[in-house]
């Protein structure tokens, strides 16, 4: 005589958990879910303060959303003998990796049998094409750090090969996700971008292009607010500054200043339709990491190889104009001889 009502008691109580359960934060959607599968993430080079600064935010146990999913458990040192920067700092930081709790291992291959995605952290972008190859052959997601190459021709061959094997690759630097940098190019209260200026610090390292070490930064913001479309480059070079201007598709003009003297910081002063207004500051590396955690989810890459490519075409243009003692330089044509350059490099060890 009890079982009905039992059932009936089951029943509510399966109803008032649904209930529950459509109430909740993450079927709302007022955050991000916490995703339940664990992605084990691995860093190539550890010669730079990013591979202790990204593992404290993914490896910290409350991070949230995407982040929480994944885990730094594996890291090949690597590093640079003919740069202080690279030579100096990689047993440091591969201490403190091994501190936190990481794996350390003697090579990428072995590396590759231990993770799921990559994180290609070199401080020196010459090595970043051989030590994308075995990644992208693994056929692991790859996120490559700042500078994406050594050279544009470099720069092209990651792309192609990942293109080739369809692994998922982008690269960025942390400048770009900062809110008030990002949220620029759709700013009601400036309207459509007609031009930007923007500045950053511009250190330089003779075995890369100028603006690819530390210039890279600012030309990000650059391409974040103005986008694809640049069709010339002019560069004026001083010891301690530097200012190159690109001329877009319909005549927009945006100009970066690189700074070597005086106070180094980041900032710029963005022109449009409706208003002028300047961008927003620099929020650190936590939204970087939330979009490299959403894109080895998602396996989308949230920038274009096209834009990438483009931006560092910029950067090898202003060192053409640099040579041409400050001539107007075209993106396509450095585009073009990049690309014969890097067909040549793909197939090659």
């Amino acid at each position: 005589m009890f079982r009905p009502a039992i059932l009936f008691l089951a029943a509510v109580a399966m109803l008032m958990s649904h209930a529950f359960d459509d109430a909740s934060p993450r079927c709302r959607g007022d955050e991000p879910a916490s995703p339940a599968k664990r992605i084990r993430a691995g860093m190539i080079g550890l010669d730079t303060s990013h591979c202790t600064a990204f593992t404290r935010l993914f490896n910290d146990p409350k991070a949230t959303g995407d982040v929480a999913a994944v885990e730094v458990v594996a890291a090949f040192p690597g590093g640079s003998e003919d740069i202080s920067s690279s030579r100096d700092r990689v047993a440091g930081f591969t201490k403190d990796m091994r501190e936190a709790g990481v794996e350390i291992v003697d090579s990428i291959d072995v590396l590759l049998t231990k993770v799921d995605v990559v994180l290609l952290e070199s401080v020196d972008g010459r090595p970043h094409l051989a030590q994308a190859r075995p990644v992208i052959a693994a056929g692991k997601p790859l996120f490559i750090d700042k500078p994406l190459a050594g050279s544009l021709a470099d720069a092209i061959a990651i792309y192609r090969l990942a293109e080739r094997h369809k692994v998922p690759v982008f690269s960025s630097s942390s400048l770009r996700f900062s809110p008030g940098i990002a949220g620029m190019k759709s700013d009601p209260q400036v309207g459509d971008v007609v031009g930007c200026v923007v500045h950053s610090p511009c250190s330089i390292e003779p075995h890369h292009p100028d603006l690819f070490w530390y210039g890279v930064h600012g030309v990000e913001m650059l391409y974040t607010i103005m986008g694809e479309g640049c069709q010339t480059v002019t560069r004026t070079h001083t010891e301690g500054t530097d200012v190159v201007t690109g001329t877009w598709r319909g005549g927009r003009v945006a100009t970066y200043r690189g700074l070597r003297e005086g106070k180094g910081d980041y900032g710029g002063i963005v022109y449009g339709s409706k208003g002028i207004a300047p961008i927003g500051k620099y929020e650190g590396y936590a939204p970087l990491c939330a979009e490299i955690a959403k894109f080895f989810r998602t396996r989308e890459p949230p920038v274009s190889a096209s834009e990438t490519l483009e931006l560092f075409a910029f950067m090898e243009a202003a060192d053409e104009s640099k040579r041409q003692g400050g001539k107007p330089v075209s993106i396509a044509e450095v585009m073009a001889r990049a690309e014969k350059e890097a067909a040549e490099r793909i197939d090659s060890p």
